[in-house]
């Protein structure tokens, strides 16, 4: 449906992570896949993580769905700006797919903002990667470099940074790309009513992998190694924490993680857990294993749930990790790769099922989990 108009290795060489670039007509002919009447509807669902950015008498406000009414949409300056639409809606979903030349872990999901003329959220600073698609409208941007600024909270719910030199300055139009690296300030308003799509990536950091990573261990982990001090000698200065003794307290904090294989039941559920609330449906009555080799030659394809996470690892493909729970891929590896490297899945699935019932089996399960649906 969407199909980007620029060399991809290039882009990776010279500027991914690196440095903004905006992209003219990365997407020919685009088309938008929601319309401003539809985000309106996703607004105000309870489900669904939605703001309402505007200036009042020269203040910042910001209002928190869900919204029962817009009428701030009908004045100049107003922003509505929705999380993890591909979550929800299907069209909007596709918009997510042109970007997995990049790890699908890295994805974080699909913002959509609708804004009025002059409308923005003020200029900021963000902690990830984001690739900005311009859709119904026009809408000028500005972005620096990537540097550090003063940052302040220009309301509760909003942080701004301090003034920047641009190193870009530009109009964009329908179906021009903004990419955007982490850390570099930008900002962005509508010359005209438009709507904006921000496909960004997470990156966590150090505390954030830390924590999880403790939270994780005290759930999983009875038999924690507790700290020793065998051989033990009379101290002559019992006030001093001897090297050996940090040394052996070093050892026991990196004893669950010694090796990069340490991590991989910890970053697999993790990074496989939603972010944002999925759109689960589940079959109204559990389908059987006659039921999906029947959809299949009646020549249906099965389609990932939108924002549904199912990563595996180089070091352990057998263990595949989907929506924060772990399942056992040993004897059909060849299923990993349809369900986790592509959004739908057909034809190739008959022979992988025809050769192994517990392939079936477990991607029924999958099914009727409501993460994969047939077309």
């Amino acid at each position: 449906m969407f199909e980007l108009n620029f060399e991809i290795n290039q882009f990776l060489d010279t500027y991914w992570q690196k440095k903004p670039i905006l992209i003219k007509q990365g997407f020919v002919d685009f088309q938008d896949p929601i319309a401003a009447d539809e985000l309106a509807g996703l607004a105000m669902e309870e489900d669904l993580e939605s703001r309402l950015v505007y200036q009042e008498e020269g203040a910042w406000q910001a209002e928190i769905g869900p919204f029962n009414t817009f009428e701030r949409l009908d004045n100049d300056g107003a922003t509505l700006l929705i999380q993890a639409v591909d979550h929800w809606h299907p069209d909007a979903q596709q918009l997510i797919r042109p970007f997995r030349f990049l790890p699908n872990w890295r994805i974080d999901d699909l913002m959509i903002s609708y804004s009025t003329p002059k409308g923005g959220v003020g200029p900021h600073i963000d902690n990830y990667d984001v690739f900005i698609i311009q859709g119904q409208g026009k809408r000028h941007w500005r972005v620096g470099e990537r540097q550090t600024l003063p940052e302040f909270a220009a309301h509760g719910a909003l942080k701004h940074c301090a003034e920047f030199e641009a190193s870009i300055d530009v109009e964009m139009e329908p179906g021009d790309i903004l990419y955007i690296p982490s850390g570099c300030p930008h900002e962005g308003y509508a010359v005209e009513a438009s709507i904006n799509y921000s496909v960004g990536f997470r990156a966590p950091d150090q505390n954030d992998l830390l924590s999880s990573f403790t939270d994780y261990n005290i759930d999983n982990n009875d038999n924690a190694l507790r700290y020793t001090d065998i051989p033990m000698q009379v101290r002559e200065k019992p006030g001093r924490i001897e090297q050996a003794e940090l040394n052996k307290l070093h050892q026991v904090m990196l004893e669950n993680c010694k090796t990069p294989a340490h991590l991989i039941p910890w970053f697999g559920k993790m990074i496989s857990e939603a972010k944002h609330d999925l759109d689960i449906a589940q079959p109204e009555h559990p389908l059987q294993t006659e039921d999906i080799l029947e959809f299949l030659e009646d020549g249906a394809q099965f389609t990932r749930l939108g924002g549904l996470r199912a990563v595996y690892f180089e070091q352990a493909p057998q263990q595949v990790f989907i929506n924060g729970d772990a399942y056992d891929f040993s004897g059909f590896l060849e299923l990993i790769s349809c369900l986790c490297d592509q959004d739908e899945t057909a034809s190739e699935l008959v022979e992988i099922f025809q050769s192994s019932a517990e392939a079936l089996a477990l991607f029924t399960k999958l099914v009727n989990l409501g993460y994969w649906y047939a077309e």
